[in-house]
């Protein structure tokens, strides 16, 4: 498992890191076991970099984290979100007394005294002009609520617009095959400031595993059932939105750029890791198949200049006129 700075923290942390959301909700059932399984699969391959939100299950995601760290021993960096247990989800919201109460809870749930990281959770776009809200999170750092912070975006341009603050340390977006534009301009920007840049959504959910099919079916609790057309949330986050028959029909092309012991997934992730703007992207796993199956991405060749062109001209003729501008 290669490493990676992340931003300014002093922080080295796994280039692959494991996200929760699979295990805490909206990915239809799974078990504790195989949950706590998974986690402690990354573990063992030498994730250091864990992402959750206190929403993820209304908590049982961090709970399971907690569970599954008492027995190790280093811990790892478990980064978690806050913001979208506001109900209105509205800018006005993302207040001091708000987000005191959010990281209290999630300090109760990890079972830590400090956390490390908290990201504003895809707060509405209003929130980046709202200042207060950042001098409410330096706040919370000085109390020793939390060491860092950052925020999760659903567009480029709220993530640019994050790199304003001096205190944010890092930014979440989504980056894969199918979602490039963060390449344009941001992660350069990211970079020039030392901020920390987390990729999610890595998969496609699952597109880009190669495992989907045009007649696979989804338990009605996975988001990929409910949320296609953006019923739930940002359409964006389900198939990163793009049409699922048009990514079939992607996936399909890239298939046949794959190195021989290379999985689907694994070559999706490593493209991401080609960038070197990325610190740690973070795929999810529901087992421990998967949670190996995504570390060992880490270790791969990396891909060759041609076949990078070969990806990006399936991009700009498949994918890129439905979904470029819209993140």
């Amino acid at each position: 498992m290669h490493t990676r700075q992340f931003g300014r923290t002093g922080w080295e942390v796994s280039e692959v890191g494991f996200g929760s959301w699979a295990i805490g909700a909206d990915w239809g059932s799974v078990e504790e076991k195989d949950a706590i399984a998974a986690l402690n699969a990354a573990l063992d391959q030498g994730v250091t970099f864990i992402d959750t939100a206190d929403v993820y299950g209304d908590g049982r995601a961090e709970k399971l984290i907690a569970k599954t760290l008492k027995s190790r021993g280093k811990r790892p960096i478990v980064a978690t979100k806050a913001g979208k247990r506001l109900n209105p989800h509205v800018a006005s919201g993302y207040n001091y007394e708000n987000l005191a109460k959010f990281v209290a809870r999630s300090i109760q749930y990890l079972e830590v005294d400090t956390l490390d990281l908290v990201q504003l959770h895809c707060p509405v776009t209003e929130v980046f002009y709202q200042p207060q809200t950042f001098d409410a999170l330096d706040r919370l750092t000085r109390e020793g609520k939390i060491r860092h912070y950052g925020v999760s975006v659903e567009k480029v341009e709220e993530g640019i617009k994050a790199l304003q603050y001096p205190g944010i340390a890092s930014v979440q977006v989504i980056y894969n095959i199918f979602r490039q534009r963060p390449a344009e301009l941001f992660f350069e920007m990211a970079k020039k400031q030392g901020v920390a840049v987390i990729v999610r959504v890595p998969l496609a959910s699952g597109l880009l595993s190669g495992k989907l099919k045009k007649d696979s079916k989804f338990d009605p609790s996975d988001h990929r059932a409910y949320n296609r057309h953006g019923e739930a949330f940002d359409v964006g986050e389900t198939f990163s939105g793009v049409d699922y028959d048009q990514g079939l029909a992607a996936v399909k092309e890239l298939r046949a750029l794959l190195p021989e012991h290379v999985t689907m997934a694994q070559f999706a992730l490593r493209w991401i890791l080609m960038n070197d703007a990325v610190t740690v992207t973070i795929p999810g796993a529901k087992n421990v198949r998967q949670a190996e199956e995504n570390a060992a991405a880490s270790g791969i060749t990396p891909i060759a200049p041609d076949v990078m062109k070969k990806i990006a001209a399936i991009y700009e003729s498949r994918i890129k006129p439905s979904v470029h501008q819209r993140w």
